[in-house]
């Protein structure tokens, strides 16, 4: 099985977190979010201690919101010791409805409105993460209103392409995302946020890419950073405190999918960082990191009921399932891989070669094609492993499919934490 929490019972069942899998449909319906708590707890434990041990107690892993934001996984990352990076006022809501203190939160984003800067530096956040020189003067002038001064980490863009998808890339020096530091206008950029009164530059942000496996684009990166650091020193006598270097580390979707030890991997960064601080004379700065997927995507299984079973001869058999698209788009997006079972029949042999298919009037409406699971029959409960992230963030009512519901396990125990959407609640905003 692809991870320790997942087990075939006696029934020949799929278990999650020790629970059958199709009691959890027959319980709560299908499409279903399954969370298992116990594996998003060990995964903040990982980061947190990792960076603690490695870097010192005030370096912090950042969960990041967009990976999945609903009320209950505030709780969860803060009383494991992390802090939150959010990237809209949605998010930031959401998570001070939770009672997350705003101070725990990084204020991220590319096109941060006017409204969106007042809601940030009213809620009290404690960084803004500044994307470009036209929200650095209005968050400049906004702190200025307010009669504070906000503390901010500058985004950079490193010019590296860390060879993860099109899609999921941002560190290139094109990226929509921050300001390059290759053509020289992070310079600027660095210039105008030290004129700003109501700014307190603390450091640099930067992010490369997600769904990355080695080290080397973090440990590059720090070395751009640490050099650049250096040159604000010089031209500025500017000291950098903070140095925040982006997403965690990939997931296993599939078994061709390596095995990482992440605290390894964080200490070869150290390693980098500490070789780049001594070759410039810097000190050394608190270290942020803001793992999304690594902290949820696998605590996460879908469920679903099969539908139709068809067979175009000479061509596929399709398997069609009352979810889709609607509530996992990464497919249809990127053709993203996942792990699927027949939950129903998970101790038989997977012989059954087919393309899973979704609900929609939409060509595009796959989870998977040409894979193999043990041959279904209407009614069967069908798993596809890995969605914790990027799953119910991006869910639509494409086709007014109402969103799924999510249920959180624990200790052999579950629990509704998201209601199923209704049809009212659809209309619910419509006059």
């Amino acid at each position: 099985m692809l991870y320790n929490n997942l087990t075939i019972n006696e029934k020949g069942h799929l278990a999650i977190g020790g629970i059958d899998a199709t009691e959890l449909a027959a319980e709560y319906g299908t499409p279903l979010y399954v969370l298992d708590e116990d594996v998003i707890r060990k995964n903040c434990r990982t980061y947190v201690d990792a960076m603690h041990e490695i870097f010192g107690e005030d370096s912090t892993p950042l969960f990041a919101s967009k990976a999945l934001c609903f009320k209950g996984i505030y709780p969860i990352v803060e009383s494991e010791g992390m802090c939150v990076d959010v990237v809209s006022p949605g998010e930031i809501y959401t998570a001070l409805a939770a009672g997350l203190p705003a101070s725990k939160m990084f204020f991220h984003g590319t096109n941060k409105t006017d409204e969106d800067i007042e809601y940030g530096v009213k809620s009290g956040v404690g960084y803004f993460v500044v994307d470009n020189l036209n929200e650095l003067a209005a968050l400049d002038r906004v702190c200025a209103e307010a009669g504070i001064k906000q503390k901010v980490l500058l985004r950079l863009t490193c010019g590296l392409d860390p060879h993860t998808l099109e899609a999921i890339n941002t560190g290139r020096v094109d990226s929509q995302f921050g300001v390059p530091i290759d053509t020289g206008q992070a310079d600027d950029f660095v210039r105008a946020a030290f004129a700003c009164e109501n700014i307190q530059v603390d450091g640099f942000h930067s992010h490369v890419g997600s769904q990355i496996f080695e080290s080397d684009s973090f440990n590059r990166q720090v070395e751009i950073l640490v050099a650049f650091a250096a040159k604000c020193r010089d031209e500025f006598s500017f000291t950098t405190r903070v140095l925040n270097i982006g997403g965690g580390f990939g997931v296993r979707y599939t078994e061709a999918d390596p095995l990482l030890n992440i605290p390894e991997r964080i200490r070869e960064i150290k390693t980098h960082l500490e070789t780049s601080c001594d070759k410039y004379g810097l000190d050394f700065p608190t270290l942020y990191m803001e793992p999304g997927r690594s902290i949820v995507a696998d605590a996460g299984v879908t469920l679903y009921t099969a539908g139709g079973i068809k067979e175009v001869k000479g061509y596929r058999n399709y398997v069609t399932v009352d979810g889709g698209m609607t509530d996992n788009p990464r497919y249809a997006l990127y053709k993203a891989q996942y792990t699927i079972l027949n939950a129903s029949r998970a101790s038989e042999a997977t012989d059954f070669e087919c393309t899973i298919a979704g609900r929609c009037c939409e060509s595009g409406d796959r989870i998977a094609e040409d894979i193999k699971i043990a041959e279904p029959k209407r009614g069967d409960i069908i798993a596809v492993l890995t969605t914790g992230a990027y799953n119910y963030s991006m869910a639509s009512n494409y086709n007014r499919v109402p969103r799924p519901a999510m249920i959180m396990v624990s200790g052999g125990k579950a629990r509704l934490v998201v209601k199923r959407e209704s049809y009212e609640d659809m209309l619910r905003n419509e006059v």
